[in-house]
């Protein structure tokens, strides 16, 4: 598509809910600002003019034009999904931690701190943590119970 020269054409339904949209007090200021984008366009605004309205840059207009074009006003009501910036950890690491949580005891400790368990995976103890509340893991509770010594329990001194 060539960005110099976009035409577009609303209907009287998609003006009436964009103005709408500008008009409404409660709608986010982000929203405002893509239909104004959106209603220049269409008023026959050439894109300088709409950057200079809207304070953005060119490609910023074009993002705007062209969602509305492929999706329409529902198009300006939802961002797009980005992928994460931190790499997911591999199943086999994760698998590894878990194993290792069940299975052994670090060396002079009663039990894996997230860590000792870090260090002893090569990963951030945030991640252990993370791995654990995925698995239910919880190595600083131990299961048990104890059997009182006391041989006379109703007897309590108060």
């Amino acid at each position: 598509m060539r960005h110099d020269d976009v035409c577009l054409y609303l209907s009287p339904d998609g003006r009436a809910e964009l103005q709408a949209l500008v008009a409404d007090r409660n709608t986010p200021r982000k929203l405002v600002w893509r239909a104004e984008i959106v209603l220049a366009t269409a008023d026959g605004h050439g894109n300088f003019e709409i950057m200079r309205r809207a304070k953005t840059s060119k490609p910023t207009v074009w993002r705007w034009q062209e969602r509305y074009l492929d999706a329409g006003v529902a198009g300006l009501k939802r961002n797009k999904t980005r992928p994460s910036r931190v790499p997911s950890l591999p199943r086999k690491t994760r698998l590894k931690v878990i194993a290792k949580t069940v299975q052994e005891s670090p060396p002079n400790a009663t039990h894996w701190s997230r860590s000792l368990m870090a260090e002893a995976a090569g990963i951030s103890p945030s991640s252990v943590g993370r791995i654990w509340a995925e698995a239910g893991l919880k190595p600083h509770l131990t299961k048990g119970f104890k059997v009182s010594n006391d041989r006379n329990p109703s007897a309590r001194t108060v």
